[in-house]
């Protein structure tokens, strides 16, 4: 049988809510050890979009989601987090003295008085267009996420989507690409209002091309180099638009995998853990959901509200893991921090 790891709280999942409640926890004197299926730190922010800018932390007009990242990590240092990555959680089991046991898909045992669940949107992959043959273009031509805005400097790139993400990607890359196109089957797109009217303002000056109501028809190409992308509008219509790139954005695929059968309460379509607003515990005593994962009433999806969650989570397990003793609520500018 493998070692047995003791700690005060385990956290699932490594993303910017979970580093944050390493802090959270520390702060209130509780040891914390994060596991995550990724092999790094950082969640989606590191492994789908690093070099994306996240304009509504605070004290950061724009900061890049890697460097939100490294911020995180040195604020969770001094509480000295032990990580065990590349591993995902199979199984959470409540034990007879009110700890939960915690196992690994390799075989990592964690023995902690509470459990934090931060795993953003569970298991995650990209929606990909039912395009026939994109196979063979993903990864050189095709992408469904940007790790370096350079790969695509000089290149004709065909954003598709009307989210967030494309617009965003659309706004960064205009000053590297050679040409953005943005294909949409609406005229309207549902990202920020201030990004739309940025996007659409870029488009009256000819610096950037419109292509709406339009969608992804097929690829054409060689050795999965793209060359061009036919479009089809609502009646049949079709254009090609010569292209290097598509970055296709229509989402992420969520899936809870392990955590689904954890016997949590779950919204009704079993993508999310519901959870008491005000301590962040879900329905098994000693477990809580903070982040993305999290919902109840009027939540919102943002990382400064899974911040929030975080310290509201650590407040609640606090009477857990120090039974019996007073917690007086203290500022982290009177309290101070540990040096790492």
């Amino acid at each position: 049988m493998s070692e047995t790891h003791r700690t005060d709280v385990a956290i699932i999942g490594a993303g910017p809510v979970g580093l944050f409640a390493v802090f959270e926890c520390g702060m209130l004197k509780m040891r914390c050890h994060v596991v995550d299926a990724l092999d790094v730190r950082g969640g989606q922010c590191a492994a789908l979009y690093p070099e994306k800018p996240i304009y509504d932390i605070p004290g950061y007009p724009a900061i890049e989601a890697a460097a939100l990242v490294e911020k995180l990590e040195e604020q969770a240092a001094p509480f000295q987090p032990q990580y065990t990555l590349g591993q995902q959680v199979e199984r959470l089991t409540p034990q007879p003295d009110g700890r939960i046991l915690v196992e690994t898909s390799g075989g990592v045992r964690i023995d902690a008085r509470a459990v934090i669940i931060a795993a953003g949107v569970g298991a995650f992959g990209p929606n990909r267009p039912p395009l026939e043959g994109i196979e063979r273009y993903e990864g050189k031509s095709v992408f469904y996420y940007v790790k370096r805005r350079e790969d695509f400097r000089g290149k004709r790139v065909l954003i598709a989507g009307g989210g967030d993400s494309a617009l965003d990607w659309a706004l960064n890359l205009v000053d590297i690409a050679e040409r953005v196109m943005v294909v949409h089957r609406r005229p309207k797109f549902r990202g920020a209002p201030e990004s739309v009217a940025r996007l659409q303002k870029l488009a009256e000056e000819g610096r950037l091309d419109l292509i709406v109501p339009y969608q992804l028809f097929s690829l054409e190409g060689t050795d999965g180099a793209l060359a061009s992308v036919t479009l089809a509008d609502l009646q049949g219509g079709k254009k090609t638009v010569p292209a290097d790139a598509l970055l296709a954005f229509f989402g992420l695929a969520m899936n809870l995998g392990p955590i689904a059968n954890w016997g949590l309460s779950l919204d009704d379509n079993k993508h999310h853990i519901k959870i008491d607003p005000a301590t962040c515990a879900t329905s098994v005593p000693g477990i809580f959901a903070v982040g993305d994962i999290a919902t109840y009433p009027g939540k919102l999806k943002l990382i400064l509200c899974g911040f929030s969650e975080a310290a509201m989570a650590a407040h609640a397990i606090y009477p857990l893991v120090h039974p019996g003793e007073a917690l007086h609520f203290e500022y982290s500018t009177t309290k101070g921090v540990p040096a790492g």
